[in-house]
């Protein structure tokens, strides 16, 4: 019998290393035992038909990654935080989007040469371009999902490193972090970002457990803590008037009292940092900024959010009597119900506070973050990563230092699920006078009563306060990933009626409001939209 191969005659009857002499069916059934292979086991097709070399070499980093992925399994068992500050370290970051890429493009090679290997022509006409599609799928599958996680990893490396510092560690004190939310203000129209929306996110270092304290954007004479520079210039507290109020101290800093603070990337948030802490008798580690006129571009980039909303919310036209504070004609209205906002709408229905008081629209922005933390979904974030983490690239300032990151998030996971304690310096907790006059002496002694270690809430209702007391700014978002899990924000209660109608049963409209507005009855709006601090997510 004649031969045209030095091999053995019985390895040239072989129908997976020679498969010309093989049935079509055999040549078909091959094709997708080689793909599979490949898929499985990268590195195994080459070697029972093709390259051996190349397949031994293939078949060493599979089981090399394999054995990879067992040590992370244990570690993320073991040692969470560990994993977690290497994925979000700027160089262990790096390191695993290299290792994936090269992963991605050995692997795609590896199912051209498998492509190759199959050799097409022998398969029968109809077989081809299904196995051309198999593969191709096969191909997208396997490298095209290494890819992927790559380009979101680098996403994610690149805004952490716009939106965090590398500085140097905090510690907890007497047992928790302590950060401050500030959701800053930035129109055109002022000098700075004012943040009108205070609140400090306490967690215990051990455990998880959190707390929730709000302060009012209005409150005065706000103390700065010791060591503060702001503190020799105002020693008393921050007590110059009606102006002095606790979110202006960042505008007044930034404009002139910069050069206190040497080496400080925002010291108007720092300042405000700590003003917050000498207000509350805590120690405040760090803060995190968010731009609430960013939040427009942040919740398109999500699709919009989703409401009930308890009462008609103006879209506020500009200011028309300075004395009292009257705007003209509303640019538009909100609805009361179930709505669908967009950023622009969401944007106002958070920041609106004609006709109604600051708690008011503190419980609309409450409702407004949750909102975009409870739809903040998989699906989501898979197919818009890249515009939501652009967005969070403009909205979210921090002084935290990314190394810290992972063990942050590492906190929030522990935090879930568990009580969140709340606490407002305001209504419902203090009189709505309060914030003019505080007694700082009684504001410590609740803030130490919120944090004493027990997650059993409080019996006092001074103590904890309902759904409307808090005004986080809590962002998960893309990137950065919100300090507390969304799962750990109880949402407010939706166990309320929309006011759609007067008291006699008309229709509320916006021809109704715009009447009463030109008719310069402010008191008559004011009683149809007295309840737009009711908002619930959907």
């Amino acid at each position: 019998m004649h031969k045209t191969s030095n091999q053995p005659g019985s390895a040239l009857t072989d129908p997976v290393r020679y498969p010309s002499g093989a049935s079509a069916p055999v040549r078909t059934k091959r094709a997708f035992v080689l793909v599979l292979l490949t898929l499985f086991v990268p590195g195994s097709a080459q070697i029972v038909a093709g390259d051996r070399k190349l397949g031994r070499n293939a078949l060493r980093v599979t089981l090399t990654v394999w054995a990879l992925a067992l040590v992370t399994l244990l570690i993320a068992l073991v040692n969470r935080t560990m994993l977690l500050s290497i994925a979000t370290h700027p160089v262990g970051s790096l390191v695993i989007i290299v290792v994936l890429v090269a992963l991605a493009l050995g692997w795609a090679y590896l199912f051209l040469n498998t492509f190759r290997i199959i050799r097409p022509a022998l398969l029968a006409p109809g077989m081809r371009p299904i196995i051309a599609v198999v593969v191709a799928v096969s191909t997208v599958l396997a490298s095209g999902s290494l890819g992927y996680i790559a380009y979101v990893l680098n996403v994610s490396r690149n805004a952490i490193g716009s939106i965090f510092q590398a500085g140097p560690a905090i510690d907890p004190v007497d047992g928790r972090y302590n950060f401050l939310m500030m959701g800053g203000d930035a129109g055109d129209d002022r000098t700075g970002r004012r943040p009108d929306s205070l609140s400090v996110i306490s967690v215990d270092a051990k455990t998880g457990e959190s707390a929730i304290i709000s302060v009012p954007r209005n409150l005065q004479n706000a103390q700065f803590s010791e060591g503060s520079p702001m503190r020799g210039i105002y020693p008393e507290g921050y007590n110059c008037g009606d102006e002095c109020l606790i979110n202006a101290v960042n505008t007044e800093v930034t404009n002139n009292y910069k050069d206190l603070y040497p080496g400080v990337a925002d010291p108007g948030a720092q300042a405000t940092l700590e003003a917050v802490s000498g207000t509350l008798g805590i120690t405040v580690q760090a803060y995190v900024l968010v731009d609430m006129d960013g939040f427009a571009k942040l919740i398109d980039a999500m699709g919009g959010i989703r409401i009930k909303a308890g009462g008609w919310v103006p879209i506020s036209g500009p200011v028309t009597d300075e004395a009292n504070g009257i705007h003209g004609m509303p640019d538009g209205w909100i609805p009361a119900g179930d709505q669908h906002l967009d950023g622009f709408h969401a944007l106002w229905y958070g920041r609106s506070r004609e006709f109604v008081d600051d708690y008011a629209r503190i419980a609309r922005q409450q409702c407004v973050q949750q909102a975009m933390l409870k739809q903040l979904d998989p699906a989501t974030l898979l197919t818009k990563f890249e515009d939501i983490a652009n967005a969070g690239t403009k909205v979210v300032d921090s002084n935290i230092s990314s190394n810290q990151l992972g063990s942050f998030v590492d906190l929030a996971l522990k935090s879930k699920n568990q009580p969140v304690k709340r606490l407002t310096i305001g209504p419902p907790d203090f009189d709505a006078s309060f914030s003019t006059v505080p007694d700082f002496d009684l504001i410590h002694s609740k803030v130490q009563d919120v944090l004493a270690s027990s997650n059993a809430p409080k019996a006092s209702d001074a103590v904890v306060s309902h759904d409307r007391a808090a005004a986080g700014t809590v962002m998960a978002a893309g990137p950065t990933a919100g300090l507390l899990p969304a799962s750990q924000l109880p949402s407010p209660s939706a166990d309320f009626t929309p006011v759609t109608t007067t008291p006699d049963g008309t229709p509320i409209t916006i021809e109704l409001l715009n009447g009463l507005k030109a008719q310069g009855d402010e008191q008559g709006i004011r009683d149809l939209v007295a309840t737009n601090g009711q908002c619930a997510p959907l």
